[in-house]
């Protein structure tokens, strides 16, 4: 199945059509998600934003593959996800879609070096991108040595080391104050510019918001795109 739409957007590499996410609960049937539609060009830096339990973080987990929908199409990649299993969506994932989480999900038994290692078994290039956010100097430390914000650095470094195509961040300056927040703000803009990733990232932040080139706003699981001021 192609992507429908695909000659108004040629160049889309993550696109939805009549996205829905359903659960069942007690009291019946919550949509999360309602008919989303949404196009992404490589390059993009898209911002999902929303109050809590509007369904940003669900969106996200669907547009990589982590979940299935209810209903609806995801494209990621040229490949539609729904007809792909847990172990073809994971294959499709590896080497070509990074993640940036609010938890930064370092394992703490690893030092900083050996976090960005896990996924590249490259020690050259894992050390290059603890240079790029700048803590060669920790390379030897565990996440319970560093800092929130040190944390989430060796996260972002960890991500773009396998030079993905995109890059999914959830709540990336979630956890940090305001002044680490911002920092992490000009990393993430600085290292995706360079890198030429597609950016697709949910938060609360709109000072991060804004940094994106598009905003799409979740209401109760609805989906519209707003302009960035």
């Amino acid at each position: 199945m192609t992507p429908p739409d695909s000659d108004r957007f040629p160049d889309s590499i993550v696109q939805t059509h009549a996205l829905s996410q359903r659960v069942t609960t007690a009291d019946g049937t919550l949509a999360i998600l309602s008919d989303v539609e949404l196009a992404v060009k490589a390059g993009e830096t898209l911002a999902i934003t929303g109050a809590s339990g509007s369904g940003k973080s669900t969106l996200l987990g669907l547009l990589a593959g982590l979940d299935q929908p209810s209903s609806g199409d995801i494209f990621l990649l040229g490949q539609h996800l729904n007809t792909l299993d847990e172990d073809a969506r994971a294959r499709l994932r590896a080497g070509r879609i990074g993640f940036v989480f609010q938890s930064f999900q370092l394992l703490p038994a690893l030092t900083a070096l050996e976090n960005i290692l896990l996924p590249l078994e490259l020690a050259g290039r894992a050390a290059h991108w603890l240079d790029r956010v700048g803590l060669a100097a920790r390379a030897g430390h565990t996440p319970n040595k560093l800092s929130g914000g040190e944390q989430q650095r060796i996260a972002i470094a960890r991500a773009f080391a396998a030079d993905p195509q995109i890059l999914f961040a959830d709540e990336p300056t979630g956890n940090l104050d305001a002044d680490t927040g911002a920092r992490i703000i000009e990393l993430l803009f600085d290292l995706n510019a360079s890198a030429h990733t597609t950016l697709i990232l949910v938060t609360h932040d709109d000072a991060l918001a804004s940094r994106c080139q598009r905003r799409l706003h979740l209401v109760a699981g609805h989906a519209s795109e707003v302009a960035i001021a």
